[in-house]
């Protein structure tokens, strides 16, 4: 280096100088972000171990207070992994956990053996078996635990002394005990199934193992963080398409603190049926609040299919395509007709049934040839249910339930028909409502999400999990 500093000139030697300064202040930066990040995490996991002593007053009893310490526990672990990411001397050690009891002797065992490619050395001579190393891994399939023997041979050169042996498989969760198998028995489990972990905690002891509902916990949070990458990932690619459905449903989150509870949400935001690629992502958020929407579909240019909802239209503003669901306009009529056998509303369902029908006919069809069909059939179906709607409106009263039926179809017009014009846009948004249907009926057996952190895990593996789902063939 200063033979390299002593062949500059003045210029280069200013240029370097700057160079060197800007990198120091990157770095300086940087490490301020990380240290602020490690002080979040730590006053996080300062306010979860005290909520985890409250949890087990007589505040929380029962189901309520089994699922708030499954949600710390895994907060807390989570809040651990990212800590160890963060900072390396972090990281847990032997004195950090108790040590681990061996797993059932009277579980089945499976051999997987890890040999190296070549048992020839560089040097040319042949290589010496001299030993081994064993670990085990519990694995589950449903009903039935086994245990997988990771059986790692040792192999040396008896005249250059190397010492040959497979590397260790990697792991989800690091010189754990679980299996990926297992952890994605527990994720689906939990967030697919609605299964709370006090109840897999007895499955499992029927099964033949125990596996505290403690442990469980720190799994579900470790995977939680070791899985976002991949979440990510799906998220920049549903970012990717040119059409997107949103809608939001509201999850009960727990505010330990205070000992209640209060609405937050989570938004979906799926590909369409047309796309080639099915995906689904979920947000949680802790409101409703448009901003939230807005910082999802950030940097994102396209047509979104939604509702009427407030939360929705600075997106639109902003030079997104607004795209109406026409099974919300036909909903309004429905209700009319189901609770009040309005003759108006009757009338309207007939024109909604034949564009569905045609919709129906489409499903199988090309993008050119369902924009044919759409021009040719539907289009006049539209301009004659648009002028049915405009003398209705001139006949009802202002106020009525028949009137504002009218007017939600007529204020939204242009964005209810712009599937007509449009191959690869749906009708409707029922696409994600059917994403949301797990959420929903899930919510009776979570009660609420223990915290924002956990809110947020659970829309992450969601989000994969359905993701799968959707490509299930």
């Amino acid at each position: 280096m200063p033979d390299q500093l002593a062949a500059m000139d003045a210029q280069q030697l200013r240029e370097f100088a700057a160079g060197l300064l800007e990198r120091i202040a990157r770095d300086e930066h940087e490490l301020q972000h990380k240290q602020l990040k490690i002080d979040q995490l730590t006053h996080e996991m300062a306010l979860l171990k005290r909520w985890k002593f409250a949890a087990r007053s007589e505040q929380w009893r029962g189901v309520q207070g089994s699922l708030l310490e499954e949600t710390i526990e895994a907060d807390l672990e989570a809040i651990a992994v990212e800590l160890a990411a963060l900072r390396p001397d972090h990281a847990p050690g032997p004195k950090d956990k108790p040590k681990r009891s061996p797993l059932p002797a009277h579980l089945p065992r499976i051999e997987v053996r890890h040999e190296p490619g070549q048992t020839t050395c560089g040097c040319g001579a042949a290589l010496k078996r001299i030993g081994e190393d064993v670990s085990e891994k519990l694995d589950y399939t449903p009903g039935v635990f086994h245990v997988e023997r990771h059986i790692r041979g040792k192999w040396a050169c008896a005249q250059c002394q190397v010492l040959v042996q497979a590397p260790v498989p990697a792991q989800v969760i690091d010189k754990g005990v679980p299996t990926a198998g297992l952890l994605a028995q527990v994720l689906v489990a939990k967030y697919a199934d609605h299964q709370p972990l006090y109840r897999q905690e007895a499955i499992f002891e029927r099964a033949g193992v125990a596996i505290p509902r403690s442990t469980l916990a720190q799994w579900v949070g470790t995977c939680g963080v070791q899985l976002q990458p991949l979440v990510d990932a799906l998220r920049a690619a549903l970012l990717g398409r040119p059409v997107l459905h949103a809608d939001e449903t509201p999850v009960a989150m727990l505010v330990p603190g205070k000992g209640k509870t209060h609405r937050a949400y989570i938004w979906s935001y799926s590909s369409t049926a047309f796309d080639a690629l099915h995906a689904v992502v979920y947000d949680f958020a802790e409101s409703r609040a448009g901003v939230h929407p807005q910082a999802f579909l950030e940097g994102w240019s396209g047509k979104l299919v939604c509702d009427d909802y407030a939360g929705y239209k600075a997106l639109f503003t902003a030079g997104r395509t607004e795209i109406g669901c026409l099974a919300h306009a036909r909903r309004k009529f429905h209700d009319l007709w189901t609770h009040h056998k309005s003759r108006v509303a009757e009338e309207a369902l007939k024109f909604f049934a034949t564009l569905y029908e045609l919709e129906r006919q489409a499903q199988a069809l090309s993008t050119g040839e369902r924009q044919q069909l759409r021009t040719s059939q539907s289009r006049p179906i539209v301009d004659k249910l648009h002028e049915w709607l405009t003398l209705q409106r001139s006949r009802a009263t202002d106020g009525t339930a028949i009137a504002k039926a009218i007017d939600y179809s007529l204020g939204r017009w242009p964005a209810l028909i712009r599937f007509l014009d449009d191959g690869t846009l749906p009708i409707d948004n029922n696409w994600v409502e059917n994403r949301i249907r797990p959420i929903a009926l899930g919510r009776s057996n979570w009660l609420f999400a223990g915290s924002l952190r956990a809110g947020k895990r659970a829309a992450a593996v969601m989000s994969l999990i359905q993701s799968a789902r959707l490509n299930w063939s």
